[in-house]
C-alpha cells in the first residue's frame, strides 16, 4: 500500500477546512496541532483541531494518528465534563477533529475576566475525571489549559490525546526541543509517571488525581507546589520534592479559602500512588461545598466507576473490550477464545497467550501477566494477576511485574471476580467488561 500524501496546509480567515468549515478565528498552536474556531454549513460554531502531519516525520505518523482517533472517541463519551466530538475527516492527507466551541476559553482565562467559585470548577474537573476514569480512559496531561468554559459557566475537560500514551511527552520534547513546554508538563506529572521511563508503574487514576492536586493549588495559591520551574535545575528539585511529598503548606493555607483545601489537596498530593486518594468521587467527597453547591445537585457524584456490578447471568457469555492501547477497540469474546474443555485463559506480551497483548513502545506488559478463569457452572468470571509457569518438573506461580488492577485496585494471586462495567488495568492497556448475549 502506497504513503498517503500528505501536504502542508496553513489556512488564514475565510478558507475552508474539510470542505465544510470556514476558519473564523485561529484560536492556538501546539506542538502538533493547530487549532481554529469556524462556521460549520449549519451556521453552527465549532471548534477544530487540525493535526500537522506535514511536520511529523513519516515514522511516527501511524503513532499520532492513532491517537487522534482516540482523542475523537473519547470526545464521543456521554457526559457533561467532557468536550464533545462532534465528526472528523481529512485534509490534504492531515486529520481534523470538529469539536464542540467553549466561548470562554481555558479556565486560565476565564479567571482572570471573571470570579471564580474553585469548589464549584473543582467538583466539575472531578466529575470529569470521574466519567473517563470509568471509561477505561486517564487523561494524563490534567492543568488548567486543558479545562474549557462553556456559555453557561460549566467547567469541561479537553484535549485527551495523551489519553493511555505515555511518550507522547517524551516524544515532544524530542521533535521540537521546546524546554517551557517541557517543564510546563512536568509540572502536574505524578512521581511514578515521571520514573516510568524505568517501567515501574501503571497507568491508572491516580495519576490524574495528582495532577488535580497540583492543579488546584496552583489556582489557590499562584504559585506551584513543589517550587519554581524555570530551567533544568529547578526540574530536579521539583520532582525530587514531588518525590518526597514537601510542599508548601504554608502558603496554602495563607491563600483565600486556602484551608478548606488542605485535606482535598493533601490527599491528592500523595507521592505513593498505592497511598493517595484512589478516585474523582474519593476526591469528591472531602471537596469543600463552595458558593455554587446548592444550585448544582448534579454534581453529587460519589460512587466508584464499577460500583454496581452486574454478575454475568445465565446464557449470556463474556467480551472484554479494549479501551486504550494499540488495540484501541477491539473485543475479545472469551466464551470463543475458552479451549475446548479448558477454564483458564492466559493474557500477556508473549505468543503463547490465549490474548496477546501488544506494544509497540516499551515492555509494561509481562509475558505472561495475568489469568482469566471460567466457572461453567455458576457462569462466573474471575481474574489472577501472574500465571502458573512449569519449570521441568517443577511448578510455580509468576506474579506480573506491574501488576492487574480491577477498577484501580490491585488483584492478587487469589483473584477477584469480574462484573459487566469493570475496568482492567494491565501496565498501558485497559479493557471494560462487557456483556454479551449468544
Amino acid at each position: 500500500m502506497s504513503e498517503v500524501v500528505v501536504n502542508r496546509c496553513d489556512f488564514s480567515v475565510g478558507q475552508s477546512i474539510g470542505g465544510g468549515y470556514r476558519v473564523d478565528q485561529v484560536l492556538g498552536e501546539g506542538s502538533f496541532g493547530k487549532v481554529f474556531r469556524v462556521t460549520g454549513r449549519d451556521a453552527s460554531v465549532y471548534a477544530l483541531k487540525l493535526l500537522k502531519l506535514w511536520e511529523i516525520v513519516p515514522e511516527l505518523r501511524k503513532p499520532l494518528m492513532a491517537r487522534f482517533v482516540m482523542e475523537f472517541e473519547t470526545g464521543r463519551i456521554r457526559s457533561r465534563f467532557l468536550v464533545h466530538s462532534v465528526a472528523h475527516g481529512v485534509e490534504s492527507g492531515n486529520p481534523f477533529i470538529v469539536m464542540e466551541f467553549c466561548p470562554k476559553g481555558n479556565l486560565v482565562q476565564y479567571m482572570e475576566r471573571h470570579s471564580v467559585d474553585l469548589a464549584k470548577a473543582g467538583r466539575e474537573i472531578l466529575c470529569g475525571l470521574h466519567d473517563l476514569h470509568k471509561n477505561g480512559k486517564v487523561h494524563r496531561d490534567l492543568k488548567p489549559e486543558n479545562v474549557l468554559i462553556r456559555e453557561d459557566g460549566t467547567a469541561a475537560l479537553t484535549d485527551f490525546g495523551i489519553c493511555g500514551d505515555r511518550n507522547k511527552r517524551m516524544t515532544e520534547r524530542n521533535i521540537l526541543g521546546r524546554p517551557q513546554q517541557l517543564f510546563g508538563t512536568y509540572a502536574y506529572m505524578p512521581p511514578e509517571q515521571v520514573n516510568r521511563v524505568r517501567g515501574d508503574a501503571t497507568v491508572l487514576p491516580t495519576t490524574d488525581i495528582f495532577s488535580f492536586g497540583v492543579m488546584m493549588y496552583q489556582l489557590l495559591t499562584g504559585k506551584l507546589p513543589f517550587g519554581e520551574l524555570n530551567d533544568h535545575n529547578d526540574l530536579v528539585v521539583y520532582q525530587r520534592n514531588g518525590k518526597q511529598g514537601h510542599w508548601d503548606r504554608n502558603l496554602l493555607m495563607r491563600s483565600a479559602g486556602g484551608s478548606e483545601w488542605e485535606e482535598v489537596i493533601a490527599g491528592c498530593l500523595v507521592p505513593d500512588f498505592k497511598q493517595r486518594l484512589q478516585s474523582a468521587a474519593a476526591v469528591l467527597q472531602r471537596m469543600p461545598k463552595g458558593r455554587s453547591l446548592a444550585a448544582e445537585p448534579f454534581l453529587s457524584v460519589t460512587e466508584p466507576f464499577g460500583a454496581a456490578p452486574v454478575p454475568f447471568a445465565s446464557g449470556t457469555g463474556m467480551l472484554l473490550r479494549v479501551m486504550q492501547g494499540w488495540e484501541y477497540g477491539r473485543v475479545y469474546d472469551l466464551n470463543r477464545l475458552l479451549p475446548r474443555g479448558k477454564r483458564l485463559l492466559t493474557i500477556g506480551r508473549d505468543d503463547w497467550n490465549n490474548i496477546r497483548i501488544p506494544e509497540e513502545e516499551g515492555a509494561y506488559v509481562s509475558r505472561r501477566h495475568c489469568t482469566i478463569e471460567a466457572d461453567a457452572h455458576a457462569n462466573r468470571w474471575f481474574i489472577r494477576d501472574g500465571q502458573w509457569v512449569t519449570d521441568g518438573t517443577k511448578g510455580y506461580w509468576k506474579p506480573s511485574a506491574n501488576g492487574t488492577y480491577v477498577n484501580a485496585t490491585p488483584v492478587t494471586q487469589a483473584g477477584c471476580e469480574l462484573h459487566v462495567g469493570d475496568i482492567i488495568t494491565l501496565g498501558e492497556v485497559t479493557f471494560r467488561v462487557e456483556n454479551k448475549k449468544e
